[in-house]
């Protein structure tokens, strides 16, 4: 990189993220001691506001950088990650969202926990939801490391660990002083941000083809080395029949995971009543189904101007496709056009990296304090507010975020999202669907359900190859691996919905059906909603 792409893009970091640290500084004057400014910002926000707030934490820097150099690099197999986000939002406006808007208060657990003995159910949702936000903050992390090291300095393994350790930094000071007020704030400025700038790529990337969709894709193809196999199944998963289980598992984890991911369904909390929670849902539908559509050119449009040979020199994963692509649109190295919109797009993605870990921080640390801390904790011991435990929660969820994704840093950021979805989809989904829909439902059956998915996703990955026996592991130089598929959600979900299920019809504890009676009313009419 030139030296002007250096300045201006640390000129534009540095704006954005005064910009941040502004709003988090004004909101942190208003009061933020009590459990529900921190964790719902006083449920004060409009349907139009907590629409961009929620579409900002759902486009991540796995979709912008994660999803189109996939699709640079595997054509149409890299497109089903676009397709499998965009259909697992309607899993959750359809099944889940209303109902753990009427049910909650600030957490998935609240929902278990309403008629289930809280304790128990408490400590394993809680559990859960730290694993899946941890999970999903490593790929948050590596995003960041690629791109600031593109920017600041080529692949410097000092300034990728840097960055990381950067972005941890601040999203913990976002979180600890402006809790989701601050948090919603910044989602909105970076949907904004995020959604104009993909725009303008977009509209510059179909100007180049004249509006030709099939020229962008037939010079893709040709470009590809690949052909016409580049835009048809098979180019990363068709090899043979793990490859293609491997793909079932990675469609049923994208699909089904959206709907247990902490950090989403917490946005629901934040707007005063049901129906504006339905409001917020049309006004980010618009935003989120638009944006992933645009995904799609982007990446095909990557792969015909760029190549995947040069998007793969970049970075092995092509988590630098669009930045890339950003510069060839411009106007190309050393021009002024191409070194402006290179660094705007950079820019952008930074500021979307930044919200989406403010975002799940929060989630996590509220899960930590209002489930975990809440039900630990003894009743004679000295009891520190909740809101107090977030803030150190927030700082101790960060540190490990940071040491897991300085191990991770050289792994596509949509595959590492693709494993918190399926760990989400396997230990959160199952448990909150038997709560909302299954009269005989029990505490037993609770929290094996949310174990019983939770424990096989996580040791699966552990023996699979995303952590050794490849040379794209993240040990590459050992092989202990016994599990063949890179994402374990065709066998863990199944057990998480199997283990609810045993558990309940072995539990000693009859169910009760009082409980399940008034959550039924509260799901669906939002009568005593917080």
């Amino acid at each position: 990189m030139t030296g002007d792409h250096q300045t201006l893009a640390f000129v534009l970091f540095s704006a954005f993220v005064a910009v941040t640290l502004g709003i988090t500084t004004w909101v942190s004057r208003h009061r933020q001691g009590s459990a529900e400014e921190f964790y719902a910002g006083g449920r004060l926000f409009s349907p139009l506001e907590n629409g961009f707030a929620i579409a900002g934490d759902y486009m991540s820097a796995a979709s912008f950088l994660g999803i189109s150099g996939l699709i640079a690099l595997y054509g149409y197999d890299g497109m089903l990650y676009s397709v499998g986000f965009l259909v697992a939002w309607l899993v959750v406006l359809l099944l889940v969202a209303e109902l753990v808007r009427n049910c909650g208060r600030f957490t998935l657990a609240d929902v278990v926990a309403a008629r289930m003995a809280e304790r128990p159910v408490r400590i394993a949702a809680g559990t859960s939801s730290v694993a899946v936000s941890v999970l999903y903050l490593v790929a948050q992390m590596v995003g960041a490391g690629s791109l600031v090291a593109l920017l600041l300095g080529g692949s410097s393994e000092a300034a990728r660990s840097w960055t990381v350790v950067g972005v941890g930094a601040l999203m913990v000071i976002y979180v600890s002083l402006g809790g989701m007020r601050a948090t919603t704030w910044i989602q909105i400025v970076k949907a904004v941000l995020l959604m104009a700038g993909t725009i303008a790529l977009t509209v510059l990337v179909l100007l180049r083809f004249h509006g030709d969709v099939n020229s962008l894709l037939s010079t893709a193809a040709e470009r590809s080395g690949h052909g016409m196999d580049f835009l048809a199944p098979g180019l990363r998963y068709g090899g043979d029949w793990t490859a293609r289980l491997d793909f079932i598992s990675l469609g049923l984890a994208l699909v089904l995971g959206t709907a247990g991911l902490p950090h989403i369904l917490s946005r629901f909390y934040t707007v005063p009543t049901a129906r504006a929670a339905r409001r917020s849902v049309v006004w980010s539908i618009g935003l989120i189904g638009s944006f992933y559509l645009m995904t799609i050119v982007l990446g095909f449009g990557a792969a015909a101007l760029i190549g995947p040979g040069e998007v793969r020199a970049s970075n092995a994963s092509g988590n630098t496709a669009v930045p890339l692509l950003a510069l060839d649109l411009g106007g190309g190295a050393g021009s002024t056009g191409g070194t402006v919109l290179f660094a705007i797009v950079a820019a952008v993605a930074f500021a979307t990296i930044l919200a989406v870990v403010a975002g799940i921080t929060l989630a996590s640390s509220a899960s930590v304090a209002h489930d975990l801390y809440s039900s630990l904790r003894r009743r004679h011991a000295k009891q520190y507010s909740e809101v107090a435990v977030a803030r150190v929660a927030a700082a101790g969820i960060g540190a490990a975020a940071i040491g897991l994704g300085l191990l991770a840093r050289d792994l596509n950021v949509a595959f590492l999202v693709g494993l918190a979805f399926a760990v989400a989809a396997s230990a959160n989904l199952p448990v909150l669907l038997y709560s909302l829909f299954w009269r005989k439902f029990t505490t037993r059956g609770a929290v094996w359900s949310v174990y019983g998915g939770l424990l096989p996703a996580v040791l699966l990955v552990l023996v699979s190859p995303v952590v050794s026996g490849g040379p794209e592991s993240l040990f590459p130089g050992v092989d202990f691996h016994l599990f063949p598929l890179q994402n374990p959600g065709v066998v863990s979900i199944p057990l998480g919905f199997l283990a609810g299920w045993i558990g309940t019809v072995t539990s000693p504890e009859p169910p009760d059906e009082a409980r399940h009676a008034e959550t039924e009313v509260r799901a669906l009419t939002g009568a005593g909603a917080a």
